[in-house]
């Protein structure tokens, strides 16, 4: 999951960062000085929800890179690397995109996609997964992550998170300025006051836990969707049902849980709403339900 849980820290860091500085150049100040100026307000937060989730996009790859000790085998050293990069090539020609970085990186059972562009990214398995499955397994499980990068999950993803984001940033800052004309009570004032930025803060906080339910939802819909194209890949959705039931009955893998709805082996989590996974027996369910 740290792929996402990095690309969502990196756009709340961004957005964060943004508003401070834009409030600090009076902005807000600009936006409310005569009234709230909605057309404005429009416009600023589409570049604050944005940026944040662009930025995070770009920097997907090498965040994942770093987060997981990924090595990336640019010649390889073994059978076992070398079937993994032929197997890569292999879907990647069958998906119609350009062939993936490859790489392996230590840890649980457990495997991931990520990259801005469809013809630059990168899949990468652990060690976990490599010694502990079958060939077609691990094959299923390339297939899976191949199909993620195929269908442009991140920068649908992307889009989504820049929607949500607009929203939070807008919303927030129209329920601000009722707050603190409210408590004005309608006198005088040259800008926006505490209850202002208090109410703004408070909102954002509010509406991002509601958006983050929105972009769980569609990372639970893009599993499905994977697993779909992964068994489409293989000609067949056996060898992904025996993946899923394998990876089924392991401990849950040693990626953070920042980075849990990165990986394909995510148990849900306390909340339905906020899982970034669907349940291992609703994938399989829906793999058998195939013709």
């Amino acid at each position: 999951m740290k792929r996402i849980f990095l690309f969502v820290a990196t756009n709340i860091a961004v957005i964060a960062v943004m508003t401070i500085v834009l409030s600090l150049l009076g902005v807000d100040r600009f936006l409310t000085s005569a009234g709230l100026n909605l057309p404005m307000l429009l416009v600023f937060s589409l570049v604050v929800g944005f940026t944040g989730s662009i930025i995070s996009l770009l920097m997907s790859k090498p965040m994942a890179k770093w987060s997981t000790g990924a090595r990336v085998i640019d010649a390889p050293s073994s059978s076992t690397e070398l079937w993994l990069v032929d197997t890569v090539k292999k879907l990647a020609d069958r998906s119609g995109i350009a062939m993936p970085e490859v790489a392996v990186y230590d840890g649980e059972p457990n495997a991931f996609a990520t990259g801005a562009f469809k013809n630059s990214a990168l899949v990468a398995v652990s060690t976990g997964l490599l010694q502990s499955m079958t060939k077609e397994e691990v094959e299923a499980v390339l297939a899976h992550e191949v199909a993620h990068v195929a269908n442009g999950d991140m920068v649908t993803l992307t889009l989504i998170q820049g929607v949500v984001n607009t929203f939070v940033v807008f919303l927030s800052r129209v329920v601000g300025y009722a707050v603190d004309r409210a408590l004005s009570r309608g006198g005088d004032s040259s800008g926006p006051g505490p209850g202002y930025m208090i109410t703004v803060i408070v909102s954002q906080i509010v509406f991002g836990i509601a958006a983050s339910m929105i972009v769980a939802w569609f990372s639970r819909y893009r599993e499905f969707r994977a697993d779909a194209g992964a068994a489409q890949l293989m000609g067949t959705p056996q060898p992904m049902v025996k993946a899923l039931a394998r990876l089924g009955g392991m401990e849950p893998s040693s990626l953070s849980k920042s980075m849990a709805s990165l990986g394909i082996n995510n148990k849900p989590g306390f909340m339905a709403l906020f899982s970034s996974h669907p349940p291992i027996e609703d994938r399989i369910a829906a793999l058998r339900g195939m013709r």
